[in-house]
């Protein structure tokens, strides 16, 4: 048991930099628990007599007030502390803990961790560490995203094994020291890349094994392991249970079959899916995923890839989806926040192609009206160039409206009235959903029969793009699943504030309706009463859709890391056929912040991102 509780604690952060026979010394001194999910560690008003290091698992943590109300929630998973803070007070303690999934617990008394760090200046500085990070993530709500250490990566087939080696290889380009333990047959060695073949005389070896392997490699150094997806699913579980991070590999042309095994993982643990990651290996010229809803249910999320370079038109989004995987280990997940402003929405393209020359790659898209049209043909991975092209071609008036008085108004009520945004979106868009496009989308639209906004993430991409664009009076309400849905603009125009509670990480908005031009109908603030023009329902309906969505701007943009606003002013909100000087227009103003967002991203990972390193002039 001593051989055990000694192993479970080298792989916690209270052993780093110790010697084994401290370690082992601490290890003596811990009880080992092991909770099943629903099992109480600790009930609410009982004082807290030890602290709780949790080895692998997850547990739930709940403050709870004297009237009973849930004041705060927070999880602790593999690598964190319970109870240091608590009782260090010896008082009854507000807190509920309870295990989400199976959870292994090193029980440490409270009075012995004392003698323990006074004896161990190490250990000493082990417990203080742990102890401010978990007044920074809870306390302070910390947006840092931990790094885990032990990552398994279960592949479907052969064919996406590659993903494994590319991940050592840019884990190490970024300073990691990395280790790997396999099965698989073929491994060919790696430089400076410890290697430990999980098959010994044609069998497994034991967990025990595995993890006296591990151990035998620094504290610092992150371990990946690499296995087929075909074995036992109780061996799987498990490696699932053991792992911090898993990335479950399937190719279009097998992934019916994880259904079953992941649905035999899980239902020993259903809460183990929030640490499984989909990843699509999309070699076959697949632009999108297959919709595999019975696999994505299995799932927390999914990425999409590609090591294959993009067919005409397409953008370089698939190959991007490695780096994504690569931004989830590094602990990091930038958003982008796209708000309103019909044609000038139009500057958000150029802004998304500045930040992919530079190297910064978007995890995922929050989008209103314009902002999720773009944002979705963006995502979907159209080419840029292509996009702004597309839109002109297809939002140009044609000869009769270019020759009416505010015939690019009168076009664009023709368009909505005659229900030509549908079509013309399918064009591109066919009937994908948004669950398939290379990047996670978000779309804000309004619900009049709820009044409240509806984040879409999934479902079909063309109805998200409709809904979120349905400006009121030029069109009906769209009625769909109960809702009658017009432009999210009405309630939230720039929505910094979706991605945040997404995860995100990092936050670049981006609002065209930043700054107004001070003229309406021909009539500026220095108009003469006399003098000044009856303006037509058409432009009245426009300028107050304008008008309110630069009053909305601050409403989502609020938690932003860092806000842009490509001044567009002089543009009207119907001049789609200016697509690509509004685009140039946003691809300067990146330009232009560029140097500043890469000495924020650098503060986060300055490994990841060089702030020095830019292609802007």
């Amino acid at each position: 048991m001593t051989d055990d509780k000694f192993l479970l604690l080298k792989m916690h952060n209270f052993s780093h930099g110790l010697s084994d026979d401290v370690v082992l010394e601490i290890a003596e001194e811990c009880e080992l628990l092991r909770l099943s999910s629903g099992d109480y560690l600790h009930r609410v008003n009982q004082p807290f007599d030890s602290i709780f290091l949790v080895i692998h698992g997850r547990v739930k943590q709940t403050l709870i007030d004297i009237q009973g109300n849930v004041l705060l929630q927070q999880y602790q998973t593999t690598g964190g502390q319970i109870g240091a803070l608590a009782a260090a007070l010896a008082e009854p303690s507000p807190l509920e803990v309870v295990a989400e999934d199976p959870t292994t617990i090193l029980r440490l008394n409270y009075q012995k961790a004392l003698e323990l760090a006074n004896k161990y200046s190490r250990f000493q500085q082990n417990v203080l560490r742990e102890i401010s990070n978990t007044v920074r993530n809870v306390l302070m709500k910390e947006r840092h995203q931990k790094k885990h250490k032990l990552v398994a990566i279960f592949h479907q087939s052969s064919a996406t094994r590659a993903l494994t080696r590319k991940l050592i290889q840019r884990l190490q380009a970024l300073g990691e020291d990395v280790a790997i333990l396999s099965d698989d047959p073929n491994w060919q060695a790696m430089d400076n890349a410890p290697y430990y073949c999980l098959i010994k005389d044609g069998d497994y070896v034991s967990e025990q094994d595995a993890r006296q392997q591990i151990n035998r490699w620094s504290d610092s150094r992150r371990v990946l392991i690499d296995m087929s997806s075909a074995n036992d699913p109780i061996k799987l579980a498990s490696v699932v249970e053991f792992s911090e991070t898993v990335f479950w590999c399937v190719t279009p042309d097998n992934w019916q079959a994880s259904v079953s095994r992941l649905e035999a993982i899980e239902n020993k643990a259903s809460g183990w899916r929030e640490k499984i990651n989909l990843v699509w290996l999309l070699d076959d010229g697949s632009q999108w995923a297959p919709l595999a809803p019975a696999l994505r249910q299995l799932v927390k999320q999914d990425f999409k890839m590609s090591f294959d370079e993009p067919q005409k038109h397409q953008s370089r989004e698939l190959l991007n989806g490695f780096e994504r995987i690569v931004h989830l280990l590094r602990g990091i997940k930038i958003g982008i926040a796209l708000g309103g402003g019909a044609a000038r929405g139009m500057a958000h393209l150029g802004v998304l192609k500045v930040l992919e020359q530079n190297g910064i790659i978007i995890d995922m898209i929050a989008g209103t009206s314009a902002g999720a049209m773009t944002g979705i043909c963006y995502a979907s991975g159209m080419e840029v160039d292509y996009n702004v092209k597309q839109f002109i071609h297809d939002l140009t008036p044609s000869w009769l409206f270019r020759h009416l008085p505010s015939g690019d108004h009168w076009y664009l009520l023709y368009k909505y009235r005659l229900g030509h945004f549908d079509p013309m979106l399918r064009k591109y868009l066919k009937n994908s959903c948004l669950e398939q496009l290379p990047i996670p989308v978000n779309t804000i639209t309004v619900d009049l029969i709820s009044g409240k906004a509806i984040v879409r993430e999934a479902g079909d991409s063309a109805h998200a793009i409709t809904e979120s664009i349905n400006l009121p009076v030029l069109s009906s309400p769209i009625n769909r699943d109960g809702k009658a849905l017009v432009d999210g603009g009405l309630i939230n125009n720039v929505p910094a504030d979706i991605l945040v509670s997404k995860g995100c990480n990092f936050v670049i908005a981006v609002s065209v309706t930043e700054q107004i031009e001070q003229t309406f109908a021909k009539n500026t603030p220095d108009t003469p009463t006399g003098k000044m023009k009856k303006a037509s329902i058409l432009q009245t309906i426009m300028r107050t859709s304008l008008v309110q969505n630069v009053n909305m701007n601050s409403v989502g943009v609020q938690p932003a890391d860092f806000v842009i606003a490509p001044d567009v002013k002089a543009f009207d909100i119907t001049e789609f056929s200016r697509a690509d000087e509004m685009a140039a227009i946003g691809e300067q103003a990146m330009c232009e912040s560029i140097p500043q967002i890469k000495q924020l991203l650098a503060k986060i990972d300055p490994n990841l991102f060089d702030e020095n390193d830019d292609v802007c002039e």
